[in-house]
């Protein structure tokens, strides 16, 4: 389904499962695509939630504005998601952000608030500019944003398999290429440098949030996560021994369970 955002720009949204069941928006990461959520709307989850995914501005299937304020205006970030709340037609979702969706998750929160949403589940996610809690994978970042090609194939290369903290099987590494290649440098330069105030709201958030982190993350440290954790009032940390920066597709099964309990609690079930 197609959502347009308030500066018109065009969003690819996707919904899976239970259309009568509580309500997951799942927010991908940087350079990535709803592709990243298959292990989430492909299983258990989809007999008993509403699971709506979308490509972010600049991504997967959505438009691509090459201009630079499209994306580094927090506002246009928030209302991106907004939009896609209400098009799509959520009532109060709970909302998954992983890596810069994080991100996205707290521009939303700064500029619209928490009223419409049941819940948040940041996954290894951006809480904060502090050098200290990012890990040696972000050396990929500005190579990727070059647009000689070889340059950019190779750090997307290293960037992915930095993600997770095994080597995966060839054909969901190259699907995750594949998708990963459809952000254009420019895009992914754009989306970099972005101030990240978010501390105050945090403290004052009053919704149930759960914080998922893996151990070996080499692009967004645990450290982080423990950050977010202890900010947010009364927030649960749940941390992944051995799993790096993609828990929800490193360690599915945990995930989903982890992620459906949250959500019912969420919803008040």
């Amino acid at each position: 389904m197609a959502v347009t955002t308030p500066d018109g720009v065009r969003i690819s949204a996707q919904e899976w499962g239970n259309s009568q069941g509580p309500e997951i928006l799942l927010i991908h990461g940087f350079s990535q695509s709803h592709l990243s959520w298959l292990r989430q709307v492909r299983s258990d989850l989809a007999r008993e939630f509403r699971m709506v995914t979308y490509d972010a501005r600049g991504h997967g299937y959505s438009d691509k504005p090459a201009a630079p304020e499209y994306y580094k205006d927090a506002r246009r970030w928030a209302d991106e998601v907004q939009a896609v709340i209400d098009q799509v037609g959520l009532r109060k979702p709970v909302l998954v952000g992983w890596s810069y969706g994080g991100r996205i998750i707290n521009d939303y929160l700064l500029n619209h608030g928490s009223g419409r949403i049941a819940g948040i589940n940041f996954v290894a996610a951006t809480a904060k500019s502090d050098p200290a809690l990012f890990g040696p994978g972000l050396r990929f970042l500005r190579p990727m944003s070059q647009g000689d090609l070889a340059t950019n194939i190779e750090a997307t290369v290293g960037f992915l398999k930095a993600c997770t903290a095994k080597p995966l099987p060839r054909e969901e590494f190259e699907m995750m290429l594949a998708f990963n290649m459809l952000t254009p440098p420019v895009v992914r330069g754009h989306m970099g440098g972005r101030p990240a105030p978010y501390e105050e709201m945090l403290k004052s958030l009053r919704v149930p949030v759960l914080v998922t982190h893996g151990t070996e993350d080499q692009l967004v440290l645990v450290g982080m996560g423990r950050y977010t954790a202890a900010t947010v009032p009364g927030a649960k940390l749940s941390v992944y021994d051995g799993i790096g920066h993609a828990p929800f597709w490193e360690d599915a099964a945990r995930f989903n369970r982890e992620l459906a309990e949250f959500v019912r609690v969420a919803h008040g079930r």
